[in-house]
């Protein structure tokens, strides 16, 4: 019987990056810019590899290849094959992101040559301050409209504009145009991909010293220029229970804000299972016996063919999980 599985991060340094993230995770970083931590991915040349037990040093690809359905579920396994269909991180937004949007699965397959596009969730951990971000458009805008406001540096005129603060929870199909802004740290739930349409970067330079490439023509075609009443995920935070987040035909996510231990059935659900602690610590226990240690900044998989967990806080444990059901 598998168990509960815990990754090396891979931190990702980004031009935007800071230093939150090797704080909040408990680990050492030298480096002032690591804008992410890809905690749970099976993306190329970013593979999750196993940090303990029997399956240590095994990457994630290769765990989906060995152990199939067992690993991920019978229906995501007829889904998406050996492509594990999630990735999990953190992200610590020093300074603004660029203005981007991502495009769905049927522009990836035929633009990009890969099996998704980019739907993905926000739930903020931290927030500075003043700290605020862009998801959707505030007013109807027309493709035309796009690349005239590109050209005379203004398309921030048109984006839907939010303060934010730790809890608040943002769903970003693909389509909506959006930007982490600075003082804003969060957990990112997402398909596996990595695709993004840079529309607007503030002159900025890259890493390398140079300007970062836009991608106006392929964002003109992938943007949703629909306004929406509402950008902004509404929920009711409730103490011992789960609180569904987000569900959407690509992923489900739900909240856990716990201070005494809380069992999640798994018998009914043909997925894995993803736990992300973004607060507190605690253990986590499985129906088979496995006992593994959590804590703040930390994510676990949780194979399919678990019959379920029990979460068991350490004083207040928060929690997010996220499967394809």
């Amino acid at each position: 019987m598998l168990y509960p599985l815990k990754f090396r991060p891979w931190l990702r340094t980004m031009v935007w990056g800071g230093e939150k993230i090797a704080a909040y995770k408990g680990v050492e970083s030298d480096d002032p810019k690591v804008g992410e931590s890809w905690e749970i991915s099976s993306y190329p040349g970013a593979e999750s590899v196993v940090s303990e037990g029997p399956l240590e040093g095994k990457t994630l690809p290769e765990l989906v290849r060995e152990y199939k359905d067992r690993l991920v579920g019978k229906a995501v396994y007829e889904r998406t094959g050996d492509e594990f269909p999630l990735l999990i991180k953190f992200i610590d937004a020093r300074n603004d992101l660029s203005i981007q949007v991502h495009p769905d699965d049927a522009k990836a397959r035929r633009c990009h040559n890969q099996p998704f596009g980019k739907t993905e969730m926000w739930y903020v951990i931290q927030a500075d301050p003043g700290a605020h971000l862009y998801s959707g458009i505030s007013k109807e805008i027309t493709p035309e409209d796009y690349v005239r406001l590109i050209t005379e540096d203004r398309i921030v005129d048109v984006l839907a504009d939010h303060k934010v603060a730790p809890g608040d929870v943002f769903f970003l199909p693909a389509g909506r145009i959006h930007a982490i802004c600075s003082g804003t740290f969060l957990a990112e739930i997402q398909q596996t991909s990595d695709l993004t349409y840079r529309i607007w970067d503030y002159g900025r330079l890259g890493l390398d010293g140079k300007p970062r490439a836009l991608h106006t023509d392929l964002a003109k075609e992938a943007i949703d220029y629909k306004v929406y009443p509402s950008y902004k995920q509404s929920y009711a935070e409730v103490a011992d229970e789960k609180v569904t987040l987000v569900s959407c035909p690509y992923f489900t996510t739900d909240l856990y804000d716990l201070d005494r231990p809380f069992d999640i059935p798994l018998e009914d659900i043909d997925s894995f299972l993803v736990v992300i602690a973004v607060d507190g610590s605690g253990a986590l226990r499985d129906t088979e016996g496995h006992c593994v240690p959590i804590r703040r900044g930390e994510s676990l998989l949780i194979p399919a063919e678990s019959r379920g967990i029990r979460l068991e806080p350490e004083g207040k444990l928060k929690i997010l999980t996220s499967c394809i059901c």
